[in-house]
């Protein structure tokens, strides 16, 4: 193995600065069934949290899925939204109880996976099918079996006065086909028709990233993941440093146009081009090639060094337009931007 080929096979040089990642893992880990060029690479050696939005797996089931595809841990480093959503319920119904007297115990409707029924359970509810056993609150979470009839009963319970709790609220979910229906997609359905929005457990809400630091014992830990209104804006909101990847949803005009303005930006966990620069110049903003390699890595490097300056110039109240250099690279950079 040459010695380029060596540094091509190293984690991102970013991640060295922080003690641990709490990392997502629809779009940023794996789409669907097929792991991400990059993540294992990045993911080796390090502590890390999975910190996903998708609840229709338990933690086993996503650790058993990661360890398919090579990633191995524990189900106690995996963080679902569904069991945020279970806590935040218990808050919301006023406490949970025990079992020892039925009527005083809180019940919930589940809308979603079966592993999402039993933590309710485990968190001390009393899980019902239907509207009309007058649940006290609504769990909203992914499962491809939500149809009609079960978000009906869901708007159901709503309607007759159920607290309403959504696990995420992310319109869509990646995949190795594309980006499918996702949780807050069908929620909308449900708000349509009662005019009721739920509060959401998982990300961009904090609670999932201090949880996730927690279990780590992490003093500077590093949010990762591929979406801007979630991931990125979530990591922000628990005040701690983001890296944005730019393997999924949110793309690189995105990025130049976002408020939720990540720390770092990344093809992958892995591939990094040293050299690439950015300079601004009045209203133009010129990207500098650096080291060349795969173009979408390529890209990546032009943004990072770019939107630092477009994201002051919009401060400013400026606008400005992004250029290249002249050289075949950083045009081919820029032409890659989606």
């Amino acid at each position: 193995m040459t010695l380029l080929e060596q540094q091509e096979r190293r984690p991102h040089h970013i991640l060295d600065r922080y003690d641990s990642l709490l990392v997502d893992l629809d779009g940023t880990v794996f789409r669907g069934g097929v792991l991400i060029d990059g993540a294992l690479a990045g993911l080796a050696g390090r502590p890390a949290v999975y910190v996903t939005n998708n609840a229709s797996r338990s933690p086993r089931a996503v650790s058993d899925h990661l360890a398919g595809l090579g990633v191995h841990t524990e189900p106690s480093r995996v963080l679902t939204s569904a069991q945020v959503a279970c806590t935040l319920a218990v808050e919301l119904a006023g406490g949970a109880g025990d079992g020892g007297d039925a009527a005083a115990v809180p019940s919930a409707l589940v809308v979603g996976a079966e592993s999402f029924r039993e933590l309710a359970a485990e968190a001390g509810f009393r899980v019902v099918r239907s509207a009309d056993d007058r649940p006290d609150v609504v769990l909203h979470g992914h499962s491809p079996d939500n149809d009609w009839a079960v978000l009906s009963e869901a708007a159901l319970a709503v309607r007759a006065g159920a607290v309403y709790v959504a696990s995420n609220m992310d319109t869509t979910l990646p995949s190795e086909r594309g980006l499918l229906i996702g949780n807050g997609s069908l929620v909308a359905a449900v708000v349509s028709a009662t005019g009721v929005h739920p509060q959401s457990a998982g990300k961009p809400e904090p609670a999932m990233f201090h949880v996730a630091a927690e279990r780590l014992g992490a003093r500077r830990p590093l949010a990762v993941g591929d979406r801007l209104d979630t991931d990125i804006a979530g990591g922000i909101a628990a005040g701690t440093d983001t890296l944005c990847v730019l393997t999924g949803v949110s793309g690189h005009t995105d990025i130049l146009h976002t408020r939720y303005r990540p720390t770092w930006i990344a093809a992958n966990l892995r591939d990094h081009l040293d050299g690439w620069g950015a300079h601004r110049t009045g209203d133009t903003v010129t990207v500098t090639a650096g080291r060349q390699g795969d173009v979408e890595v390529m890209a990546a490097e032009a943004l990072a060094a770019a939107a630092p300056l477009v994201w002051a110039a919009q401060d400013s109240g400026d606008d400005v337009t992004v250029v290249d250099d002249g050289s075949a690279a950083a045009a081919a950079a820029l032409g890659a931007w989606r």
